[in-house]
């Protein structure tokens, strides 16, 4: 789990390659506690921004509060240890619309989207952990959150 944390909470400049999404990310401020950082996309129809002030609760948990034009979200991040070294993730989000997409996909489009994205970010992690070290079990539920609600 300490592995996990620090992987998801170490904030860089390449995340969106983690993700498979064409985003710039700028770190704006990071201390132990606490990171704002700003992501920009550009689109066919304009550009999409947001910016996100993330508070640390190590070992377990942190929260995200977004300013976007897609939307705004509050979003809490828990992990769990689970049997056999795994890991599993909560994600809980509640949205507003932003100012370029007052209307939101519904819940379940907007689950799988996620669902999608941790999918890639989770095996870019698995990947970075069987190679950090010593042979350690592959940490293969943090892939999918165990359940999410937006």
């Amino acid at each position: 789990m300490e592995f996990v944390f620090r992987w998801c909470t170490d904030y860089a400049t390449n995340d969106g390659k983690l993700s498979g999404e064409p985003f710039e990310r700028r770190i704006i401020a990071r201390t132990p506690e606490r990171v704002i950082l700003e992501d920009l996309w550009w689109t066919p129809d304009g550009w999409k921004w947001r910016r996100s002030d993330v508070r640390l609760s190590p070992p377990d948990r942190w929260h995200s509060d977004s300013v976007s034009n897609i939307r705004d979200a509050s979003i809490d991040y828990q992990l769990t240890s689970l049997p056999e070294g795994r890991t599993r993730l909560l994600i809980v989000m509640h949205r507003r619309p932003g100012s370029i997409q007052p209307i939101q996909p519904p819940r379940a489009v907007l689950e799988a989207e996620i669902g999608r994205l941790w999918d890639r970010i989770g095996a870019s992690l698995a990947r970075e952990y069987r190679g950090s070290g010593p042979r350690r079990k592959s940490p293969r539920s943090v892939s999918r959150p165990a359940r999410s609600r937006i």
